[in-house]
């Protein structure tokens, strides 16, 4: 019997197919889903659903379709689709959603973005607990049997157009420079919602990398976030001489950002630049970041009168505080960016959107453009296995007597501004290390020093 406590993390759903995630797994979540939203009044008897390019996406996706049905709940099937373009869907449909990705994972994993109506966040706080317990029991043979008095339907529903719309209307690039960018879809959802979204009718040259739809991965892993996967772009952004180069993870969720010498553009400095643009347009409002971005996004928040909330790290977080806070924006290290006018959720390519947009709207190179928004040297996030986290934690705190908080996992405050962050991973068997300093110089040494603590 499949214990669902191994996958089902603290806000989706992540595991190896089939031996943790198979077609009775999903059937069982989505009888669960369906009756957790009812039980707690949250429930608008539809559930729209959409998969990645994995090839066991669309088995999984008719699964769970099968468990929304039996429930007697109607399943509106985008079909293919990005983690964003669900978003969009269950935003405006107002509807809840099932996104089935396992994001960057490798190619034997799958899993399951789950949202509420307007695509309000589904977490461990939120639903997602009391959806395991009860898919769990449904598995074993003491879930409550399926009170429909009538099997759901399905009908298919395409978003891609509409979603495409939807973002040309947020950001205008009609009006920008030429720009010539450089996409590496990494063989994820990139190569289906660039062409649509960034294509016909825009002053944009695109030049594709690994447009095609394969979830083995054949060129690199769908992470941005692990430099090797950058290379290819930023070879290619060198050798064509291009303005910018865009990386999108397996999902197209997440956006990472490579300048015209082909150096990545941190997270965080998007971040930045998009806070300006969206204070801008709400002046004094609400930016979240969350504890591992850098320094640099709160203290620019502030500079141009908007207040900063930091947050712990992860989506359905984020958009909970979101929601609370009014907040127009918020970004996170990861690269995954979240707007008030896409329902709190967070997309990738609006965040390109924005950063075409201010590239394009005057002459310097994205280079010197990024050059303001850049304070600290940073170690980016580096990840090592370890055999309990919890202890190794807290082997470091007490090798450091400094302030530390204990917001997501622990962060080291040193006295010179540098701080240290390190945490377990919520979707891996990993700890995470942060490091932020003022030089580069401290920024290396401190790196190593924790991570010869952390693998020692």
């Amino acid at each position: 019997m499949i214990d669902l406590s191994r996958i089902v993390k603290a806000y989706d759903v992540r595991g190896t197919v089939p031996d943790q995630l198979d077609e009775p797994v999903a059937e069982a979540l989505g009888r669960a889903f369906v009756q957790t939203l009812r039980s707690r009044g949250e429930f608008a008897e539809r559930v729209v659903t959409a998969h990645d390019m994995r090839e066991s996406g669309p088995a999984l996706a008719s699964a769970f379709a099968n468990g929304v049905r039996a429930e007697g709940a109607d399943v509106v099937e985008a079909g293919l689709g990005s983690t964003d373009l669900l978003y969009f869907a269950s935003g405006t449909l107002d509807l809840p959603g099932a996104m089935f990705t396992a994001s960057h994972n490798p190619a034997q994993y799958n899993g399951i973005k789950l949202c509420k109506q307007g695509a309000k966040p589904v977490g461990q706080d939120s639903g997602l607990a009391e959806i395991r317990e009860r898919a769990q029991a449904i598995l074993e043979g003491r879930g409550e049997p399926a009170a429909a008095t009538r099997q759901g339907t399905v009908e298919q529903h395409g978003m891609l157009a509409d979603y495409a719309t939807y973002l040309r209307g947020l950001v205008d690039l009609t009006g920008i420079r030429p720009l010539t960018v450089v996409v590496d879809a990494g063989n994820g959802m990139g190569g289906y919602t660039v062409p649509a979204v960034l294509g016909e009718g825009l002053p944009l040259t695109i030049i594709p990398l690994y447009f095609e739809l394969d979830g083995s991965f054949p060129n690199h892993e769908a992470n941005p976030l692990e430099p090797a996967n950058l290379l290819d772009l930023q070879a290619k952004v060198r050798e064509t001489g291009a303005d910018l180069g865009l990386a999108f993870d397996g999902d197209a969720d997440r956006c990472f950002v490579v300048d015209e010498r082909g150096e990545a553009v941190s997270p965080s400095t998007i971040t930045s630049m998009v806070a300006v643009r969206e204070l801008a347009k709400a002046p004094g409002a609400t930016i979240i970041h969350n504890l591992i971005t850098s320094r640099a996004v709160p203290e620019i928040v502030r500079e141009h009168g908007g207040v900063p909330v930091r947050t712990r790290v992860g989506h359905s977080f984020i958009k909970a505080e979101m929601a609370t806070t009014g907040a127009v924006f918020g970004g996170e290290h990861s690269a995954h960016y979240y707007f008030s006018d896409f329902w709190g959720a967070d997309t990738g390519m609006l965040a390109a959107m924005h950063t075409l947009a201010m590239l394009g709207g005057q002459a310097a190179p994205l280079s010197a453009l990024t050059k303001d928004y850049v304070r600290y040297a940073d170690s980016g996030e580096i990840n090592s296995t370890v055999a309990d986290p919890v202890a190794k934690m807290a082997e470091i705190e007490a090798a450091y007597p400094v302030p530390v908080d204990r917001l997501d996992g622990i962060t080291l405050d040193f006295p010179d501004g540098s701080w240290v962050s390190v945490r377990p991973s919520n979707t891996e068997p990993l700890l995470r290390l942060n490091v932020e300093a003022p030089t580069a110089e401290r920024m290396a040494a401190l790196r190593d020093e924790m991570l010869d603590v952390i693998r020692r």
